[in-house]
């Protein structure tokens, strides 16, 4: 038995430079000592059923730190660190709230994921090898598609589109290919936007390490990308997929889009033209986040994937009523939305188990730690949505899956 010896917890700040908190589990058993570190990312555009956020009045985490070392080590110290249900359980009943509001969601995962990783490192394993005996869940692909963001909108930046993230996918099997890809884009993409829109434009950045506009039309930013993947010649395929992110700019019964205000038949007829226009892999959040059916009318009559996020939160419950209406073909999977490992591979294990492809996500504030990347690796996600190559928080969790995908086929 590997057992949990201590664990620790500190305050650091994410990429957005506001606090969050990194948490080491240390273990020991008869051959010596390991540890395990996550650092806790943080979301902007957040769904209402989220696991709870715990912040103090001030937006630091003192009040998280007393909870992690008043509550939750006492009741850890000493069990297997390998008995990864035990320990979300054991961490779910001492919070005992629906949404983890007692002792706060970005507590319990913090804990959760670096006793992953403890458990990992204890037994000289790659975390996506340890993450492999967790769990079997049928794979999508071998490996993930890199979903990257390259104009930011919405709540990740100070922009007036609507839709939250214009992302490119490239369609091959090798990741260091699709990185590359991304990047030879990209750099056509700045200078499409520099010729339309300026020298500051170019050299914008939103929190996901996108370009920022200014222009609020829906259509521009696919105008660009599409402008851009011709131009830059690279050999595959080259999707385009969006994150409408609905419900933030939904408000009694009408979306708005561009500063105009859309009803819900109508956002329906945009994203039908955008598809056909675009020919867009996926639209992930087109309508708020309780409209099931809406989601469900826009996949019957399309053959792009139409994506949950704010409407699933990588919540079982949530999942199996997508599922009975039919609302999706993707779901996003943010460990931090549900608030433990185990329930996040609850959550992956259901989606799978009914054709619905996953798609690992980052959060707005980032952190260098690249968990996500082992996670979608682990499991053979069609995914992993990490943002632009532009920052180095983002670029880590796509180099990191690149290593990984290169060391396993040697």
């Amino acid at each position: 038995m590997i057992t949990i010896e201590n664990i620790t917890a500190e305050e650091v700040t994410d990429s957005r430079g506001r606090p969050t908190i990194a948490v080491t589990v240390r273990v020991k058993d008869a051959s010596g000592t390991a540890e395990g570190t996550f650092a806790v990312p943080s979301g902007a555009s957040t769904g209402t059923s989220e696991a709870n956020e715990l912040r103090d009045e001030d937006g630091h985490m003192s009040s998280v730190l007393s909870n992690i070392n008043d509550i939750i080590v006492p009741a850890l110290r000493g069990m297997d660190v390998c008995d990864q249900s035990a320990i979300d359980k054991k961490m779910i009943e001492l919070d005992g709230t629906p949404n983890k509001s007692r002792l706060g969601g970005n507590a319990l995962i913090g804990v959760s994921i670096a006793s992953a990783k403890a458990a990992a490192a204890a037994q000289s394993l790659e975390v996506y090898q340890y993450l492999k005996g967790l769990r079997d869940i049928r794979p999508s692909r071998s490996a993930p598609y890199l979903y990257l963001n390259y104009i930011n909108g919405g709540k990740h930046a100070k922009s007036p589109l609507s839709f939250q993230e214009h992302m490119i996918v490239p369609e091959t099997d090798s990741v260091e290919a699709a990185i590359l890809c991304a990047k030879t884009v990209g750099s056509a993409l700045a200078t499409h936007i520099e010729r339309r829109f300026g020298s500051l434009a170019a050299a914008s950045i939103g929190d996901e390490g996108g370009f920022v506009l200014q222009d609020p039309s829906p259509h521009i930013p696919f105008e660009l990308l599409h402008e851009a993947i011709k131009d830059s010649m690279v050999g595959m395929p080259v999707h385009i997929a969006i994150d409408a992110a609905a419900t933030s700019f939904f408000n009694n019964g009408t979306y708005t889009v561009g500063g105009k205000p859309y009803s819900r038949d109508e956002m329906f007829a945009l994203y039908g033209d955008l598809s056909k226009e675009f020919s867009l892999l996926s639209i992930e959040d087109p309508f708020e986040e309780n409209a099931f059916d809406d989601f469900a009318r826009l996949q019957a009559a399309s053959s792009t994937a139409i994506v949950g996020d704010d409407l699933t939160v990588t919540n079982v419950s949530r999942i199996q009523e997508a599922v009975a209406k039919k609302s999706i073909r993707a779901i996003i999977i943010k460990p931090n939305q549900i608030g433990t490992l185990s329930e996040t591979l609850d959550a992956m294990q259901l989606t799978r188990q009914n054709g619905i492809d996953c798609i690992v996500s980052h959060r707005s504030g980032e952190t260098d730690d690249d968990f996500i990347a082992d996670l979608a690796y682990a499991f053979g996600a069609f995914g992993l949505k990490a943002g632009a190559l532009r920052k180095s928080e983002r670029a880590v969790k796509y180099e990191r899956l690149a290593e990984i995908s290169k060391n396993s086929s040697l």
